[in-house]
């Protein structure tokens, strides 16, 4: 005779939970990713922002910005790529406040899937997106004069910490996004750590060109570092100096963010 506990299923293991979320992760990033590819101007909007700022600077304003010792084509067009990320981040926040609004949210609410899916597939979808977007930019930056100066593998590093920076960021933007609760809203707060973190940086100009009280924010602001980071790493120069503190920028701010993103969500559902 069986025994009573013998049809009984086997607790689920780390190993089978940690597979369920990942297969909930890739649903939602699925579902993200269709949206992108049946709303092709989505993509386009991301593009146009920073391919105008390169333009804007590359012709207009370039040629009364002097660089010591290097042409400003080269100085601007990898703040450039670093800036498209953050551009690409600032779409989570509107994509979370617009599934917020449609009720979307409650429907996943009903489904038996893990409360990080939600807001990791978003984020990992709009870095497939950042991915897209820093391929054209890439593109677009040598049509326009710029020239890689360094070996393949400081430059794979310099794109791969564009796209950590991007991903990172991408969390405060989750963060804004479950925060305001409105599409409208969310696209306007989303401007605010762009407008922080791009202009008080050494993306346009050097920061030494800048005020003294000004200087010490920009000189330690994460972006101000990675653009650096990535400079160095494309162009040429001192990159270790940058490239740690760009990683630590990174992984710092994903590891406040994305459970702060988290528990929003759960209070959200709750």
């Amino acid at each position: 005779m069986n025994s009573p506990t013998a049809d009984r299923p086997a607790p689920p293991t780390a190993s089978t939970e940690l597979a369920v979320i990942f297969s909930d992760i890739g649903g939602i990033a699925q579902r993200n990713l269709r949206r992108l590819v049946r709303t092709p101007q989505l993509l386009l909007i991301s593009t146009a922002q920073p391919l105008l700022i390169l333009l804007l600077f590359r012709y207009v304003l370039g040629g009364a910005i002097a660089i010591p010792g290097g042409h400003y084509v080269d100085y601007i067009v990898p703040a450039v790529f670093v800036e498209a990320s953050l551009i690409g981040g600032s779409a989570t926040s509107v994509g979370l406040a617009e599934d917020l609004k449609s009720g979307i949210i409650d429907r996943f609410r009903a489904l038996p899937m893990a409360r990080s899916a939600v807001l990791a597939g978003r984020t990992v979808a709009d870095l497939c997106r950042s991915v897209l977007v820093l391929a054209m930019m890439i593109t677009v930056g040598v049509l326009v004069g710029f020239r890689f100066h360094n070996s393949a593998t400081a430059i794979l590093a310099g794109i791969g910490l564009v796209l950590m920076f991007g991903y990172a960021m991408s969390w405060v933007f989750a963060s804004i996004g479950l925060a305001v609760k409105d599409p409208e809203t969310a696209q306007v707060a989303s401007i605010l750590p762009f407008f922080l973190l791009i202009f008080p940086s050494s993306a346009f100009v050097p920061v030494s060109t800048m005020p003294g009280w000004l200087q010490a924010y920009a000189k330690a602001q994460p972006a101000t570092v990675t653009i650096n980071a990535v400079r160095a790493l494309m162009v040429g120069g001192p990159a270790h100096h940058w490239v740690w503190q760009s990683v630590v920028w990174s992984i710092g701010i994903g590891m406040v963010f994305a459970p702060l993103a988290v528990r929003q969500y759960r209070n959200l559902t709750s």
